[in-house]
């Protein structure tokens, strides 16, 4: 784990722009039209309908997406009674940490008031804005009043998050432990030390997920808990034993399953973990040095079964596995509030989510094979992109069926795909490319069969139902690796076409080739030494009719696929030339880039030929193309370099094609602003047009702007490279692809594929 230094972490706060989180305008602004519907007059319209329908505050404002994150700094991390400013940056983190998992705005707010009755007058005053309030790093007891009372007065979902984040996280992580342990939460021996709101608010959820009362043996910071001391708050006094055998937290321990802690570090002891049961449980998680390290507890028992709430060790119980989603959930539905039945949904939802396969991303970021259920792994990792789904969509039902919800939600279906476009997880366009990919799934060969990334690419795509995977590639050494990688091979074709029995296919695919380019200098024995080549051999399968689609690229540079292409498949009739094109999905809209990969140095003639393939390629994703030619400058303003064979293959394109939208050359500013370019050019063809496909004057232009806008990590996704121009369906990754970005492109291929045989089978 990285260290982090105190001025680390005071430069990232500082730099820039001071603090996390800024407000973002979500409607046009540019216009003096815009700012009259923003503010005065068009404002007053949605005042008046929620002023005769408080519910429609829902339709014309943001309160349904809109969360305030309340603290008045009484206990804020592990730094206790700070004050409400300075614990701003954590409120700020909060809000940050809503944002980017589960897309919900924040507000934070931070009150100095320490008396409990006036802090809720308070948020009372202010809950009308919100659609829900998490609050945040208040001391107990007093929280638990305040978050009681708050949640009885108010109409909308009340958290505090101290309490039962910890708690529905570690409950999760409590079912699946002792599930891997072999042991029954009502038969479990559980000792809790620390009594605060989180220990307390733990061990409640605890009992109502079966745990027994009597035992549980709970510790505060004057020892153990019993029904005799003066001293208890209600809270504690549910917890309290009546047992006297047990003065000491080392007897406690001694056949105990489930260690609990909050409370402070290194205060639990090898010897305590040694005395306690088979499979013992302990989830450590004072902050931020836990009551015992992971590695002192392995070393203490090799059956342990640890979790931290360190990032850097096996079973995290981390918050934001919890609270983004339940809040999601909540506000989707206009709960009144977060009940017990929604809590125990997360939890039920989070610890079922550790059971099942584990998505790519998640391995790659924790640089892992394949994450699975035991021992090291009973609680999902917070960068799971299926806890948006999974817990917000268990949280929605649970609203519903417990009568907290004002909006009932019907279609599942597209309330799961909502939420994955919210996050970015999938877009619009994703989505039709795979539904309609299934609808007709085709025979699609990935060349590098032994490649991870590929084998992984090849098993999801089959998975969704896009295709019918065909792997190039040695069998024992890609049978191994799927073993490895915990793979299932099931219904995928495996062709090792080294093999001796496809001896027969390479010399028909060699007799083949060679005919085909025999005028070309070809001859049989050079087609058939490069049969046992996958790009050749791949190729050939697919113009053969042996397959449909073809995937390549991990291994090969493009110059190298581009000239296989063009020996096996060749370029389509009616063009010289044949590119590659990337998808941008932004929340601006698509965008449509090429030529991204293909042509270096295009001329006139090469650029006319990118523009009429991405003519074709926009219309086949079901969009009209809008097309600019690229530039440096601006309709003809400079008559020599680059900009004039932009020019000339414009003037042409509107000559030949007189209803196609294409216009340049002109400056990407131009092109992407609609209103400045009608402006300043009133006379283009794209008048009053949004341009939706930019091709650039050079492949440098062209591979750099996709790639910038890659790297800098917008929320937008990207789909490619695609071809555009060959025969037959063959597409091109490259080393970089991940795992989605193959399937995506499958997709894509698979399509391609169906579509060129629906024509072939036309004519």
């Amino acid at each position: 784990m990285v260290k982090i230094t105190k001025e680390a972490a005071l430069r990232y706060h500082s730099e820039g722009r001071p603090g996390k989180i800024e407000v973002i305008p979500t409607k046009p602004y540019s216009t003096q039209t815009d700012l009259s519907l923003a503010y005065s007059p068009g404002v007053a319209e949605p005042c008046l309908e929620i002023e005769n329908n408080p519910d429609t505050v829902y339709d014309y404002t943001d309160k349904g997406n809109l969360v305030a994150v309340i603290s008045n700094g009484t206990a804020v991390l592990g730094l206790g009674d700070i004050g409400a400013m300075s614990g701003k940056p954590v409120m700020e983190g909060k809000g940050l940490l809503f944002k980017i998992y589960a897309g919900i705005d924040v507000f934070d707010i931070e009150i100095d008031e320490k008396d409990p009755e006036k802090f809720i007058e308070a948020v009372k005053a202010i809950a009308p804005t919100f659609g829900g309030i998490n609050l945040e790093d208040i001391k107990a007891p007093e929280c638990f009043e305040i978050e009681n009372r708050l949640k009885a007065e108010l109409d909308i979902p009340v958290m505090h998050d101290d309490q039962h984040g910890t708690a529905i996280i570690s409950a999760a992580g409590l079912i699946n432990a002792l599930e891997v342990a072999g042991k029954k939460i009502e038969d479990a021996k559980i000792v809790v030390n620390g009594a605060g709101a989180s220990a307390t608010s733990c061990t409640k959820l605890y009992v109502s997920l079966g745990a027994r009362k009597e035992n549980i043996l709970m510790f505060d910071s004057k020892g153990i808990v019993t029904s005799d001391r003066q001293d208890l708050t209600p809270n504690k006094e549910l917890f309290a034993t009546d047992r006297r055998d047990v003065h000491t937290l080392k007897e406690a321990m001694r056949g105990a399953d489930v260690f609990l802690g909050l409370s402070k570090g290194n205060i639990l002891t090898q010897d305590m973990i040694r005395s306690m049961a088979k499979n013992p449980i302990v989830f450590a998680l004072a902050n931020p040095t836990p009551e015992i390290s992971y590695d002192e507890a392995k070393a203490s028992r090799p059956d342990v079964l640890m979790s931290t709430g360190r990032s850097d060790y096996p079973n995290q119980i981390n918050n934001v596995i919890g609270f983004p989603y339940i809040f999601r959930g909540a506000l989707d539905t206009r709960a009144k509030a977060i009940n017990e039945e929604m809590k125990l949904a997360a939890v039920h939802a989070i610890a079922d989510l550790a059971k099942e396969p584990v998505p790519e991303v998640v391995n790659e970021t924790y640089h892992v094979n394949n994450f699975t259920f035991g021992p090291d792994y009973f609680i999902p990792k917070p960068v799971d992109p299926r806890l948006i789904t999974e817990v917000s969509i268990a949280v929605a039902k649970a609203a519903m069926a417990s009568g907290a919800a004002r909006k009932h939600i019907t279609d599942w279906e597209g309330y799961c795909v909502h939420l994955r476009q919210l996050m970015g997880q999938e877009s619009k366009l994703t989505r039709q490319l795979y539904d309609t990919a299934r609808r007709h799934p085709q025979r699609v060969v990935f060349a590098e069969g032994v490649h991870p990334t590929m084998l992984k690419a090849a098993v999801s795509a089959k998975e969704e139902g896009i295709c019918h995977p065909i792997l190039l590639g040695n069998d024992e050494a890609i049978a191994k690796l799927a073993k490895q990688l915990e793979l299932n091979l099931d219904g995928i074709e495996i062709v090792n076409l080294r093999h001796p029995n496809e001896e027969e296919r390479r010399v028909r695919y060699a007799h083949l080739l060679a005919e085909k380019r025999a005028r070309e200098g070809a001859n049989f024995q050079e087609a058939n030494d490069k049969m046992f080549e996958r790009n050749y051999f791949g190729m050939m399968m697919v113009e053969t009719g042996e397959a449909d689609a073809f995937i390549t690229g991990l291994y090969t540079k493009y110059s190298n696929t581009i000239k296989v292409a063009k020996e096996v498949i060749g370029i389509q009739p009616g063009f010289n030339h044949f590119g590659t094109m990337h998808i941008l999905n932004s929340k601006k809209g698509t965008f449509f880039i090429a030529d991204t990969l293909i042509n270096r140095h295009p001329d006139t003639e090469t650029l006319i030929d990118i523009a009429k393939l991405s003519a074709k390629a926009v219309e086949f994703f079901n969009h009209k193309p809008v097309i600019a030619m690229l530039s440096y400058s601006n309709f003809g303003s400079d008559s020599v370099g680059s900009p004039v064979k932009v020019h000339e293959a414009v003037d042409y394109l509107q000559k030949e094609y007189p209803n196609l939208a294409v216009d340049g050359e002109m400056q990407v500013k131009f092109a992407l602003n609609k209103e400045l370019r009608d402006e300043v050019y009133p006379f283009t063809r794209l008048q009053g047009k949004r341009v939706n496909t930019l091709v650039f004057p050079n492949l440098t232009s062209a591979n750099a702007t996709y790639q910038l806008i890659q790297g800098m990590g917008n929320n937008m996704e990207i789909i490619g490279p695609i071809q555009m121009g060959l025969n037959k369906s063959i597409h091109f990754t490259d080393h970089e692809a991940s795992v989605r970005d193959i399937v995506n492109i499958t997709a894509v291929a698979a399509i391609d594929a169906y579509v060129e045989k629906k024509k072939r089978a036309i004519h």
